[in-house]
Parts: structure tokens; sequence; C-alpha cells
């Protein structure tokens, strides 16, 4: 009698998992980032200088297990700039965003999740920063999304946890200044997505 409730509970489970697996997906997406990252400090005693916000890219893979409820994780190649005054300040990293989602309208769906990434290379006015304190991070996503068929177009907030800075010396000027920059990203997200 046991084996029957066992295997009846498991078959009931599989059949539940093979419907919740309706609407499973992969594919690729790309899009543009409004993003700045953090302050920049140009010595211990300085003041903080606030980033003015740029325009980037990212390139990826996505998956989607799930139709009402669904899980999507990511892998995307993310370039972004900050601006400090005439100074540039830019950033490549891999982002793996691991999103939870819901349909609550029609196409219409929310979703949001940690986003774990890992810095590549960050470059501040042409000086190249190898002293960042951790190449991974946390962060957090959170948006909304419509998906018309094969096609998705989404909109996201992305906001790093990890206090993360890139420190390196300024010897242009013979100096030898000391600075630092919050790499943590504050980025609004916009992208096209296109299921294979």
């Amino acid at each position: 009698m046991q084996k029957l409730v066992i295997s009846t509970i498991v078959l009931a489970l599989l059949c539940i998992n093979v419907n919740a697996q309706e609407g499973s997906s992969f594919g690729i997406k790309a899009g543009l980032n409004y993003n700045a990252n953090g302050n920049y400090f140009e010595s211990i005693g300085d003041n903080a200088r606030n980033p003015d916000r740029n325009i980037g890219y990212h390139v990826g893979l996505f998956g989607k297990f799930g139709d009402q409820l669904y899980f999507r994780p990511e892998l995307v190649y993310t370039a972004t700039k900050s601006s400090y005054n005439s100074d540039d300040f830019s950033m490549t990293k891999i982002d793996a965003p691991l999103l939870i989602g819901a349909r609550v309208i029609g196409p219409l769906s929310v979703f949001g999740g940690p986003s774990m990434q890992y810095i590549l290379n960050t470059e501040f006015d042409g000086i190249d920063i190898n002293n960042v304190k951790d190449d991974f991070s946390l962060g957090l996503n959170f948006g909304i999304g419509l998906n018309l068929n094969k096609i998705g177009i989404d909109l996201r907030y992305e906001r790093g946890f990890s206090n993360n800075e890139a420190i390196f010396i300024d010897n242009n000027l013979g100096n030898g200044v000391v600075s630092r920059i919050d790499t943590r990203p504050d980025q609004l997200i916009l992208s096209v997505s296109l299921a294979l």
C-alpha cells in the first residue's frame, strides 16, 4: 500500500512538473543600459564626486522554465561607462541574474531576483585598473516584461549590494594620488529577447 501511495505522489509531481514546463524556452537577448557606478574619491580627504549616467550595452543568453510562475537564469556580457567631470570609468563584466517571475495579465509579467557579476576589465581615463577589491559581487534585478510569442521586451532596474571599490594610483601628474571608485552598478536595463 505504501508503494502505491508513493508511486502516485511521484507520478502526480511529474505531471505537475511537465505542465509547469509548457512555457519553457531558451534564447538570446541584447539591449541598452542607462548606467552609473558609485562615487569617485581622488584622495583620502577628498569629497566624493557623483557620476553622470551614460549609455552602455549588453548581449547574452537566457533560459525560462515554467509558465505562469517561472525561473529565468541569464548569462550576459555587459559594458558600462560612468563619467566623473571629464574622466570616464569603463567596466566590462559577466552578469548572471537568477530571476523568479510571474505572469500577471496576459503577456505582462513581473520578475526579480539576485544577480551575480564577475568583473572582466575596468579602466579609468585610459588607466587599466587591476586592483578591484572583489571580482565577484552580488546585486538585485527587478522589473516588468512583455512577451509576444517568441519576442520579449523587458525593463528592469539593477543595483549592486556588495561594497566593491577599484583602487588605483594616478601618476599622470607625478603626485602618486591614490584614488577610489565604487564599482557597484546602478542602472536601468532595456532588453529585447528572442526565444529560439
